[in-house]
């Protein structure tokens, strides 16, 4: 026979029980033509375990058939109200009287400790990485979640715990003043940069490449602006000649590369030439850098180049024409005769 069952065939003879011996009291009194001072009180229960925020009624039968009051000797672990539900508030025990003149009785109500199981202890996490904390409550009731430090790892009303920066924090987990904790630690990343080393002309660029085991974006920095520079996307550009320190960062670990940005070499195809006055001549030049060269001339009022190296003799006498790239200078000669 199932125990509920039981439980309401037990309430229902002793109510039954109650109401004979009341029936029979009451006709001893009529018939000896006196009044008793005796009373007595029976109860469905004299104890009883409860979970926090659990409700159960306490029937109470008097043999005056009047209402018993009901009292708690402990409000805080359990209350009672006039009609006998008892309203289980926090861990502890309490003793509920049912109470008419000259009789009462008790029932010993135990509210026992909630408990809180948790999938996981301790968690470590990579930045960027979530990972969800199940709570059982042994009594049902909504846990509540809360992080040390949410600037490590911030956790919801779930239980999802997001990992965002390395560090470590705990999460606490509450549910009727029981409370919980699991550590969380969020590790260092592991950051591998594609090159430690690279050399470039002016103008030249090179994408680095950064593989991490954190989700976070990579932080991307050059130590000097004049001699490379570094986009967001790890995109190097050279600036000119000199040496520059390009350093990436994720999440406070960094890996750096050096960049060389290299002079070019400069040749004239001639070292001189002889042009009479008003002839041109094109100066076949090379640059390692494959940038144009700047040219210029010493003596305009000889000869004179544009900027695509087209010399044009101007008068007898001589002039050096000069090819100039990222802090390499060479030059060559030209003499200018009478036509």
């Amino acid at each position: 026979m199932p125990h509920n069952r039981k439980k309401k065939i037990f309430s229902a003879i002793l109510v039954a029980v109650c109401i004979v011996s009341m029936l029979f009291v009451s006709n001893v009194n009529v018939q000896a033509g006196v009044s008793s001072s005796y009373g007595f009180v029976l109860l469905s229960s004299y104890s009883k375990t409860m979970q926090i925020g659990d409700e159960s009624y306490l029937v109470a039968v008097t043999s005056t058939g009047k209402k018993a009051t009901f009292s708690s000797s402990d409000r805080s672990v359990a209350a009672v109200n006039t009609y006998g539900k008892i309203t289980a508030k926090k861990a502890g025990t309490a003793i509920i009287t049912a109470k008419i003149k000259n009789g009462e009785a008790s029932c010993k109500v135990k509210v026992k400790k909630t408990t809180i199981q948790l999938s996981e202890k301790s968690i470590a996490l990579e930045n960027g990485e979530s990972r969800t904390l199940k709570a059982t409550v042994s009594t049902g009731h909504t846990p509540v979640f809360k992080s040390s430090k949410s600037s490590v790892a911030a956790v919801d009303e779930n239980g999802v715990i997001l990992a965002k920066k390395p560090g470590d924090a705990v999460i606490t987990v509450t549910a009727d003043k029981t409370s919980v904790s699991c550590k969380v630690k969020v590790k260092e990343p592991k950051v591998r940069l594609s090159k430690h080393s690279v050399s470039l002309y002016r103008k030249g660029t090179v994408k680095l490449s950064v593989s991490s085991t954190s989700k976070s974006k990579p932080k991307w920095k050059t130590n000097k602006k004049s001699v490379a520079t570094v986009d967001s996307n790890g995109v190097v550009t050279a600036v000119k000649n000199g040496t520059a320190i390009i350093t990436v960062t994720v999440d406070n670990v960094s890996k750096t590369c050096e960049v060389t940005v290299k002079k070019p070499v400069i040749r004239f195809a001639k070292e001189s030439v002889t042009l009479p006055v008003g002839k041109t001549y094109q100066a076949n030049v090379t640059v390692s850098s494959k940038n144009k060269p700047v040219y210029s001339s010493s003596n305009t009022n000889v000869a004179t180049v544009d900027a695509n190296g087209k010399i044009r003799a101007r008068a007898k006498g001589k002039a050096y024409i000069y090819a100039k790239e990222d802090g390499t200078k060479e030059r060559m000669t030209v003499v200018v005769t009478e036509k």
